[in-house]
């Protein structure tokens, strides 16, 4: 039986409200509007430097790193959410990042010095990146080449069993996947019935010329965390070439577009439409997702459609060790630093990386970053309880 939309919306709260209870790192992935509502309202607000406009993820925490494939199935280690992407300062990124290790670090009971080399180890990747001439990668840390490894080795069968809970050619009706209404499943079949969704999905299948494509299954997908309770599904799709049999079956997500909660930077112009600023963020940052993905309008709402591939992933951290942990602060670093770096010039490279390896104290780490950290950290560690008192008071 589907479940009726304003049930749906009422479910995903609660599903939401539990997720951002499990731990005041998962409460960050979850909290995004006000992490720039409380840096906004900081007293370190005023001390961080103003980097060069350029897309931003928005929302970098460590769930939104990970191995990406590109349409040829390549991997690199890139940012895989780009739903807060907008032009912005790129210190926004280092912060939000810095925090998710720290509430990491924390998770795994590492001491607050851990926290602090972490932090000096941010600014060494990304500083990496921003150096045009260098040849000298951080070292990826276990955690990283683990999910990596895995990445490179996976096949349709594996996301098929991952996602579908089996190979056959159908959606099950679950925990994660629920029943559509006759008139979602109308407006779906529409949407890749569209002369140019179809050419575009055709086409990144790498069929030419004549061929066929159908919706063989769809459901609305409980997924995420901080985008609960908009539109998402997972439509399985057929697609096959000329006369040929045999039927190739992907795993589209299509997820809505909602308007980012980032602060943007100056009189930058941007798509006006949510779903097409996402895709634009998409290409500038992660190259391997951006031309994968789709900008549509569905039920009236802006959208973005990507095929799931086998080798995308998320770096899941169950506990860091020390070492792990600061190694993952720069290599993580270095990826965000890259991602931004091919935006710019050489010469804006350069500038930026000054202003952001001046030092004015005596740690590695320029102060505005720590004190930014620590006051977010502060901050979210009050809400997290708030939260989850609240949460415990009317669960």
């Amino acid at each position: 039986m589907a479940v009726a939309p304003d049930e749906r919306a009422a479910a995903l709260l609660r599903t939401r409200s539990l997720k951002m209870a499990r731990s005041v790192h998962a409460y960050v992935r979850g909290n995004t509007a006000q992490f720039y509502e409380w840096l906004e309202e900081s007293l370190v607000a005023a001390r961080i430097p103003e980097g060069p406009p350029v897309w931003i993820c928005g929302d970098c925490h460590l769930g939104n790193l990970g191995p990406v494939a590109d349409a040829d199935h390549r991997v690199d280690i890139q940012i895989r959410d780009l739903d807060q992407t907008v032009i912005s300062n790129p210190a926004y990124d280092l912060i939000r990042l810095g925090l998710s290790l720290e509430t990491a670090a924390r998770s795994s009971d590492l001491p607050g010095v851990t926290t602090a080399q972490m932090i000096e180890a941010m600014i060494d990747g990304y500083s990496r990146a921003l150096t045009p001439t260098i040849d000298d990668d951080p070292r990826e840390p276990d955690v990283v080449r683990s999910v990596k490894r895995e990445a490179i080795g996976r096949r349709w069968r594996h996301l098929a069993k991952d996602r579908l809970e089996d190979v056959k050619p159908v959606i099950p009706h679950n925990k994660r996947f629920w029943k559509l209404a006759s008139a979602e499943k109308t407006v779906i079949a529409a949407l890749f019935a569209d002369q140019a969704i179809r050419a575009r999905c055709m086409e990144l299948a790498g069929v030419v010329g004549d061929g066929r494509l159908r919706v063989v299954d769809a459901a609305y997908w409980r997924k995420g965390c901080s985008s609960l309770g908009n539109l998402r599904f997972a439509v399985l799709i057929g697609i096959s070439s000329g006369k040929a049999k045999e039927e190739r079956l992907a795993l589209v997500d299509i997820k809505e577009a909602v308007a980012s909660v980032v602060p943007v930077a100056g009189k930058m112009t941007m798509p006006a439409d949510p779903g097409e600023r996402v895709l634009a963020g998409a290409r500038a940052l992660s190259p391997n997702l951006g031309q994968r993905m789709i900008a549509a309008d569905l039920m009236g709402k802006p959208v973005f459609l990507r095929e799931l591939a086998p080798q995308d992933l998320k770096i899941e951290v169950a506990q860091f060790s020390r070492k792990e942990a600061v190694a993952a602060a720069s290599y993580l670093s270095f990826v965000v630093g890259q991602a931004h770096a091919r935006q710019l010039s050489d010469s804006a490279r350069l500038t930026w990386r000054e202003t952001l390896t001046a030092r004015d104290d005596g740690i590695d780490a320029p102060s505005w970053l720590w004190q930014a950290v620590v006051a977010m950290a502060g901050a979210h560690e009050v809400g997290y309880l708030e939260h989850c008192r609240r949460f415990g008071l009317n669960g």
